[in-house]
């Protein structure tokens, strides 16, 4: 017995063309998997702020140089923070303010 589908066509085809799959949906459960890890929410919010280097990020969050060096290569590589030379020190910062966008409607969400 086949099943009868109670959606329209016109929403079914909406919902076929835009619930991701494949590339897109991959690279959208790795954009909000950044947010998964405590440490890294607490940098990316920092960074929001201001750029600034490891041992700055280290010294005010109270994370050792380790870890936020190696969250930071992370985020580098997912394309979340950038980073820029100043002599011998590298500063870090958002590549867009729509990361903190995304971290603030998460807080508006939760009614904070």
């Amino acid at each position: 017995m086949q099943s009868t589908m109670l959606l329209d066509g016109r929403t079914a085809d909406l919902v076929r063309e835009y619930v991701p799959e494949g590339d897109v949906l991959e690279s959208v459960v790795m954009f909000f998997s950044i947010f998964a890890d405590p440490t890294r929410v607490r940098m990316l919010s920092a960074l929001a702020i201001s750029e600034m280097c490891v041992t700055d990020l280290s010294r005010i969050l109270n994370i050792n140089q380790t870890t936020v060096s190696h969250q930071l290569r992370l985020l580098k590589n997912l394309g979340i923070v950038k980073s820029e030379r100043s002599g011998k020190i590298i500063f870090y910062s958002l590549v867009s303010d729509l990361v903190n966008d995304v971290m603030l409607k998460g807080v508006e969400f939760l009614g904070m």
